[in-house]
């Protein structure tokens, strides 16, 4: 197959996980199932026929309205297939058809539904949480190179450490927050994102993100404070945007600034 055929099937079949992402991420939160019922619009509850949902598509075509009670369909259902596509598509240019691009495509994949749902509804659900934790498990077990291993059980031991590692530090955090600030400073939420991170990434990598996100926040933390008056923003999108950098410049990073 030509290279670039090849890339449209592995950006389309990106768009493809990110439209079911998108059904995840709307009803998650609402504790909804995700398989009944159908696909339908959140406003009428009309069935979306399946010449209507078609990823990217279909939102241009029908001008970003539902068909039946043109209600305006939010842009966050596009980006997210979008970006869905583009991160498949990094994933194996980057690491080539590997394992290790599936287990990259599925972390992004993770990382952008937890990052949706915690802007669009303060929550981080466990299904993506826990369940990524579980993945990262078995990605770990099936290719123990994710940790610059050979041996399974080396794999899985270094996997199980960054989840250790990465939700210790953020529950540390919190207790100590809590501690000086006299209210709660992380979510149960932000816990178990980063336990997910460290068991895809390992301990070294989970804790360059413990240390980058918090740099990656402060301009909008400082806005929000001083211009806003406010106190909060959802910290998830921050620890997946510092996992993202780590995922792909975490060893030049590791190898030249810090260990």
């Amino acid at each position: 197959m030509p290279s670039e055929l090849f890339d449209l099937f592995i950006f389309v079949f990106g768009t493809i996980v990110g439209s079911f992402l998108n059904v995840c991420i709307h009803r998650f939160p609402r504790e909804e199932s995700i398989v009944y019922p159908g696909s339908h619009c959140p406003a009428c509850s009309k069935p979306v026929a399946w010449y209507d949902n078609i990823p990217l598509l279909s939102y241009l075509l029908l001008g970003r309205k539902c068909r039946y009670c043109k209600i305006k369909i939010s842009s966050r259902y596009f980006f997210i297939e979008l970006i869905t596509g583009i991160a498949f598509l990094a994933s194996v240019r980057f690491f080539g058809w590997t394992g290790q691009a599936a287990a990259s495509a599925v972390f992004l994949a993770l990382l952008l539904g937890m990052s949706a749902t915690d802007m669009e509804h303060q929550i981080i659900p466990d299904e993506f949480s826990l369940g990524g934790i579980v993945l990262g498990f078995g990605f770990s077990a099936a290719f123990p190179v994710l940790h610059h291993e050979t041996a399974i059980p080396r794999g899985i031991l270094m996997s199980v450490a960054g989840a250790l590692a990465g939700g210790g530090a953020i529950y540390l955090t919190g207790v100590f927050g809590e501690f000086v600030f006299k209210k709660e400073s992380m979510g149960g939420g932000d816990v178990k994102l980063m336990a997910m991170m460290g068991a895809f990434l390992g301990w070294k990598s989970v804790i360059l993100v413990y240390f980058l996100s918090p740099l990656l926040a402060l301009p909008l933390g400082v806005y929000v404070k001083f211009r806003k008056r406010e106190d909060y923003i959802p910290y998830g999108p921050f620890l997946s945007l510092a996992g993202v950098v780590v995922l792909f410049f975490g060893e030049f990073l590791l190898r030249n600034l810090f260990f």
